[in-house]
């Protein structure tokens, strides 16, 4: 903390020396070179607004006298298209100029036509008075076309409804030979199904018959098949088999006293042993059961214990560090507490040491 403290003390000391040191920084303004700008910036303000002003009142006298030489150039104009209009009326008449004929409006009533009939010398081919079709008898000519075309009409008419007759007649011969074909042809179907009821009726006459010869042999294999069957029943009923008998399991001439393809089970005393053996077999298992389940029952209980005491000691702890962290942050306030009374204590201290314009400079520069 001292430590901390002679450095704080000596940043302080440099930077009050970089302050106050006049080669570094100056403090103030020179008010009168100020003045005398300010006073210089008016003054040159002011003749440009004079010189402005000058420059508009000339152009507004420019301007005047623009307009009033504008309204005497258009009373001069005006004047002398007047004097002009007066002069093309009274000596330039239409009537006495050269081309007067190409502008006369009673040319065409005064003209000739430009064709007097269909050989006019004047119609030559440059000229283009006269095209295909524009001669004089033109309505005669269009009425005369009119009949020729009628006339090819009626003709066209004509050839049309022969057409239609002989196709009427070609279409009737049609239909006479196809009504002719289809009479064959339902006839060869009929003689076609005619044929095919007879190959039918034949063919369920021999099926019929080979349906009996075979219901007659089906019936004979089913009857020896019925005879067959009772007689093998016979057999096994009397036979070894399934009767039982326990003396075909004994074969006094093998090494074995019991055949087991023919053995058919114990006699009572074996059957007893047996389960006297399985009664031993059950209650070994009871007893080896009852032991398992007090070893489980005993290695729970320990685990128990285990759990119950590790839970105590868990709580403990906790209980412990809690204890501790209260403990730590009561010591965290004091020293928080002393510390803020140390630094106010410094800080008196180190403005206590510092003169008074210093302190109001410097207070006024960190407050800025």
């Amino acid at each position: 903390e001292a430590a901390a403290l002679e450095r704080r003390r000596r940043r302080e000391l440099l930077r009050r020396d970089r302050i106050f040191n006049p080669r570094m920084r100056t403090i103030g303004i020179d008010k009168d070179a100020l003045d005398a700008q300010v006073k210089e910036r008016k003054m040159q303000e002011a003749a440009e607004k004079a010189q402005h002003e000058r420059f508009a009142h000339d152009m507004k006298k420019n301007d005047r006298l623009m307009c009033l030489l504008e309204e005497r150039q258009k009373n001069e104009i005006k004047d002398m298209n007047k004097a002009l209009s007066e002069f093309q009326k009274n000596f330039q008449k239409p009537e006495t100029r050269r081309e007067f004929d190409l502008n006369d409006p009673q040319a065409l009533k005064k003209d000739r036509p430009a064709r007097v009939s269909d050989d006019d010398p004047r119609c030559t081919i440059s000229g283009m008075q006269k095209f295909m079709g524009e001669d004089l008898n033109y309505d005669q000519r269009m009425k005369f076309q009119k009949e020729q075309i009628r006339e090819w009409s009626l003709q066209q008419q004509k050839d049309l409804k022969n057409a239609l007759a002989d196709q009427k007649l070609a279409d009737d011969l049609y239909d006479k030979l196809r009504i002719e074909l289809d009479r064959k042809i339902m006839e060869e179907q009929r003689k076609e199904e005619e044929s095919k009821r007879n190959v039918c009726a034949a063919t369920k006459t021999f099926n019929r018959i080979q349906a009996a010869e075979l219901d007659h042999k089906n019936e004979l294999e089913k009857a020896q098949k019925i005879k067959d069957d009772m007689d093998e029943i016979t057999c096994l009923l009397r036979g070894d088999f399934l009767s039982e008998n326990p003396d075909q399991a004994i074969c006094p001439w093998s090494k074995h006293p019991v055949l087991v393809d023919r053995w058919k089970g114990m006699n009572q005393e074996q059957l007893m042993a047996i389960r006297q053996f399985q009664k031993e077999q059950v209650l070994e298992k009871q007893r080896a059961r009852e032991q398992e389940r007090r070893r489980d029952a005993e290695w729970d209980r320990q685990r128990l214990q285990a759990a119950r005491a590790q839970l105590l000691w868990e709580r403990q702890q906790q209980q412990q560090n809690r204890v501790q962290r209260q403990d730590l942050d009561v010591r965290n306030a004091e020293l928080s507490q002393e510390q803020k009374a140390k630094n106010i204590c410094l800080k008196e201290e180190e403005y206590s040491n510092i003169p008074t314009e210093e302190f109001y400079a410097q207070f006024n520069t960190t407050t800025r």
